[in-house]
């Protein structure tokens, strides 16, 4: 459990707004990534490219929803960048990502995301790895926030 990597933020939108920048193509492209190719049903594609012009590094290609509820939660398998591609992107299993949404003190305006990143294993470089995601992804979110907060989505 201690290798879980969990991080909870406060934005202000409806939970359907918050669950959109999770599933619709150009809203993840306005905040996490240059590229998104989702089909957001149970083992439909959650493919994001960095760097579009050569999709198979620094991209989730190959990577499915693993469990869906609208407006609800997204779960999804996921892999690592370069420098972690020889040991995240090929593991069995990968590392796996649920978002789960939930609305503040019943304020239809306000949402809490969770995010969980699990699969982490326990040597030097998973380590490395697990930092730059924690990173990684507190840094997204903070910036999905703001996105938020500017109206720049809705």
């Amino acid at each position: 459990m201690e290798n879980i990597i969990l991080i909870k933020e406060e934005v202000n939108c409806d939970i359907n707004t918050a669950f959109k920048c999770f599933t619709v193509n150009e809203l993840l492209e306005s905040w996490l990534t240059e590229e998104a190719d989702i089909y957001p049903k149970l083992g439909g594609k959650y493919e994001l490219f960095w760097d579009p012009k050569n999709k198979q590094i620094n991209s989730t290609i190959g990577c499915k929803i693993t469990g869906i509820e609208k407006n609800k939660y997204i779960s999804f398998n996921w892999k690592g960048p370069v420098d972690f591609q020889n040991f995240m992107n090929t593991a069995d299993p990968l590392t796996h990502v649920i978002i789960f949404l939930s609305c503040k003190d019943n304020d239809p305006h306000k949402t809490i995301i969770y995010l969980f990143h699990t699969g982490w294993r326990n040597d030097k470089e998973w380590q490395k790895a697990r930092n730059y995601f924690e990173n990684a992804w507190s840094k997204a979110l903070q910036g999905l926030k703001e996105k938020i907060k500017n109206r720049a989505i809705h």
